[in-house]
């Protein structure tokens, strides 16, 4: 199974809402996941993404591919972290 770290979209119309969640990459982007990792929200001027950083090393050392936005996601939230 090809399993891939990507965004689920949420919320209401005009007012996106993602979850970042591991799933198999060749199901619909809604569809059924393995995991929810995170949150994103890109209404919100700040602090809005919410991710367990352990959980995505995990899958990533199983082998899941995050997509591009997701990657960057994450580059962010570990830039974010020692700060925190």
């Amino acid at each position: 199974m090809a399993v891939s770290i990507r965004l689920r979209r949420e919320g209401a119309l005009n007012s996106p809402y993602y979850r970042i969640v591991v799933a198999d990459s060749r199901g619909p982007r809604d569809g059924k996941f393995i995991e929810h990792i995170g949150n994103y929200d890109p209404k919100k001027a700040s602090n809005n993404v919410n991710i367990d950083l352990s959980r995505v090393d995990y899958w990533v050392g199983v082998g899941a591919q995050p997509t591009d936005t997701v990657r960057s996601i994450i580059k962010n939230a570990r830039k974010a972290a020692p700060a925190a």
